[in-house]
């Protein structure tokens, strides 16, 4: 009786970690992240739509431009998914294959596996912005504004819940 008792308070402890760490996933801040040599140094709301959607192809002084992301259907993009795109995360999927088809000689959106793949790439790729959990942020990228606000800051758009 005793050690059905244990084995029963062990799993309940382990499913509410588990639903603990998928709320935690899911209520996370989103950093902007660009490459050093861009020259942007704000975007508002909607421009970082175009630029997820892979509707805008340079940026103001030529670079063209390339989104690094996370895929959509990561429980961790559930922000950038309603923020952003708007969209459930078939779409989302179906938008990025559509933006690189039309892209001839550069990416639109590029997904990666991991936010520290995200931040490899940007640091490597002129022209390069990506969405990475503000914890991941390294010195080789510049955070951007997103509608005048920097991570963290009140009423900043990309704030999870």
């Amino acid at each position: 009786m005793y050690s059905r008792c244990v084995l029963a308070a062990a799993l309940v402890m382990l499913g509410l970690t588990t639903l603990g760490w998928t709320t935690l996933a899911q209520c996370k801040d989103l950093a902007l992240i660009s490459n050093k040599s861009n020259e942007v140094g704000a975007i508002t709301l909607p421009e970082l739509v175009k630029v997820c959607k892979g509707q805008s192809s340079h940026w103001p002084d030529g670079k063209p431009v390339s989104f690094i992301t996370r895929d959509p259907a990561a429980p961790e993009m559930k922000l950038l998914l309603e923020k952003v795109y708007g969209m459930s995360k078939d779409e989302a999927k179906a938008t990025i294959v559509s933006a690189n088809h039309s892209r001839a000689n550069h990416a639109a959106i590029v997904v990666v596996e991991s936010d520290e793949a995200v931040v490899k790439k940007v640091e490597s790729l002129p022209g390069a912005v990506g969405l990475v959990d503000v914890y991941s942020i390294s010195g080789g990228v510049t955070v951007l504004k997103v509608g005048g606000k920097l991570p963290l800051e009140p009423g900043y758009a990309l704030h999870g819940n």
